[in-house]
């Protein structure tokens, strides 16, 4: 995105950032709000409790739900079915105030029938102490590499506590695209390289709330505190759209899917339009703060469908997190003396 920040007003999070953006970035803002046609469903119709049924709150017109995580139990719910490819969507407002240890997660799985084999793609959220930003990763698996972990980590660029924001999976026999509010974030072409790391079996819409004291929140540095519990994440406008199939069967690969993929890949949200595309970069500029393409400690040679570019490169030690001193840093002093900003607090210990 082109967060410039050169508007240094006092407003939320979300109206300063939109200050700051350039002409072009509001145009394409414009275009994609509108190219985002989607059919939302109600809970009942596409859900079920996944565990800790009774801290799933399903709201009273069925068009979304709430996860608690108390000192007992966390909860999640699934989709009904599972879908060879598809678009995902939920808009969430994640829980405020202290929240360190406690892990969101919005993702597709099949872990639960190829438990050997299994294909993820994750967001997750990690937590946060008062007064500092949270931060997220996105992940994927395919046929069971989760020895080879491809997570990139990023900050918001606003309060994802104050109000719902949009979070969206697409995954296609093509590409695979994270968006957050019509914004992509993280593309990830399929190529033959990449083989069957690439997730290509049907796959459930998962979310949850958990304890993840041990990892979480400056790598487990912080424990979720229940003097704040219940944490509450809130979920609506979910949205299942793809071509449901029994695994087992495999009925994917024949004619019943054909069609739903072809629709799948002409919705506006499947086409990476230029506009898209300078967007997704300048987020990864202004927001990225760990990717495991430029990790070369723990990868010699990048994964293959790593696109290394080499002036985001040089933002990135061989830890593949952000340099100090690097272009976030040199923001916060143009924002001026003794101003705190989520910049000032990027995680470089975080893996």
């Amino acid at each position: 995105m082109d967060h410039s920040l050169r508007c240094f007003l006092t407003t939320t999070p979300k109206t300063h950032f939109l200050l700051s953006l350039s002409p072009l970035f509001f145009i394409f803002f414009t275009f994609t709000n509108a190219a985002f046609d989607l059919a939302t469903i109600p809970f009942n119709d596409g859900f079920s409790p996944l565990f800790g049924d009774a801290n799933v709150v399903r709201t009273s017109d069925d068009n979304g739900v709430k996860l608690l995580l108390d000192r007992y139990t966390g909860s999640g719910f699934i989709s009904s079915n599972m879908y060879q490819y598809g678009f995902f969507s939920a808009n969430i407002k994640l829980p405020s105030n202290y929240t360190a240890g406690v892990c969101v997660a919005f993702y597709t799985s099949n872990g639960g029938v190829f438990e050997k084999s299994h294909d993820e793609l994750d967001f997750e959220f990690l937590g946060n102490i008062a007064g500092k930003p949270w931060r997220f990763q996105t992940n994927l698996y395919g046929n069971g590499s989760t020895h080879r972990g491809r997570e990139e980590r990023y900050r918001l660029w606003f309060d994802p506590t104050k109000e719902y924001h949009r979070y969206s999976i697409l995954w296609t026999t093509k590409n695979i695209i994270f968006y957050i509010d019509e914004v992509p974030i993280r593309e990830v072409l399929r190529s033959e390289e990449m083989g069957a790391d690439y997730p290509s079996k049907p796959m459930s819409l998962y979310a949850t709330i958990w304890d993840a004291s041990n990892w979480a929140t400056s790598g487990g540095r912080y424990k979720v505190n229940y003097k704040y519990a219940p944490f509450v994440a809130e979920f609506k406008d979910l949205v299942l759209k793809g071509c449901y199939v029994d695994p087992i069967q495999e009925v994917s690969h024949g004619e019943p899917c054909v069609n739903q993929h072809a629709d799948l890949e002409a919705q506006g949200y499947a086409t990476m339009t230029h506009m898209r595309r300078h967007a997704m970069r300048r987020f990864r500029q202004r927001f990225m703060y760990y990717s495991y393409c430029y990790d070369t400690l723990r990868y010699a040679v990048s994964p293959p469908e790593c696109n290394i570019i080499p002036a985001e490169q040089q933002r990135f030690k061989d830890t593949g997190r952000l340099r100090f001193g690097g272009s976030h840093r040199r923001q916060t002093r143009r924002k001026g003396r003794g101003t705190t900003t989520p910049i000032d607090d990027i995680e470089h210990s975080d893996t």
